[in-house]
């Protein structure tokens, strides 16, 4: 039985990290410290909130519209073996479900020599990985990768055939506000960022980053 994931954030209901209407769950956790990261809270492999695959899978699926997972963080291959049955979980219940996975490792290192013993286990579950380090003087504004050096690989043909233009098209984000934090959903649009820290600074409001 995997051990219960480190979950950062999770979100039930998107358009802005995938094809179609997808739940995404952030883990918490990640080995790299790249410049410019948009979730530096989520870069410490810190206590967040555990949560077994199966209350995982259950809580993504709330929504019956729900037709895809998005994994980032932090680091998924940090945790692959929990999102790997994850995955498995939300697809024995909803069939065709489609799994899109962010990593900063790149797919040959993956597949030579991966991080955590998961690893295999969750690129077979995974139908797109966008992968490598993001790197900020190469943020194009474009697609959903973070930035251009970043490769979109087709693990399996799920999507390649869904008319959703993974490197070039046009980002979307949206902003929810609770309480004293905002929550930011999905690759950001040139200047977003800017735009949003400013109004925070005005507001006095904490953010939570949700991008990979």
């Amino acid at each position: 039985m995997d051990a219960p994931l480190n979950v950062a954030a999770t979100w039930v209901g998107t358009a802005d990290l995938g094809p179609g209407w997808r739940s995404v769950v952030w883990v918490q956790g990640c080995p790299f410290s790249c410049p410019g990261c948009m979730s530096p809270d989520w870069i410490p492999p810190a206590p967040a909130r555990p949560a077994t695959p199966a209350e995982l899978s259950a809580e993504l699926l709330a929504d019956p519209a729900v037709d895809g997972l998005t994994f980032s963080g932090g680091e998924p291959m940090q945790q692959a073996g929990g999102l790997a049955e994850v995955a498995r979980l939300a697809r024995r219940a909803r069939p065709g479900l489609s799994v899109v996975c962010f990593t900063g490792h790149r797919l040959e290192r993956l597949r030579a020599h991966p991080p955590t013993p998961g690893v295999p286990r969750l690129l077979a579950e995974v139908d797109v990985l966008v992968d490598g380090p993001y790197v900020q003087g190469r943020d194009d504004g474009r697609g959903l990768r973070g930035s251009a050096n970043q490769r979109v690989h087709h693990l399996t043909g799920r999507l390649s055939g869904s008319g959703y233009d993974f490197e070039n098209r046009h980002r979307t984000a949206e902003i929810a506000v609770g309480g004293r934090e905002a929550f930011l959903i999905g690759v950001p649009p040139p200047d977003l960022l800017t735009v949003f820290d400013t109004a925070v600074d005005r507001s006095g409001r904490a953010t939570a980053w949700s991008t990979p």
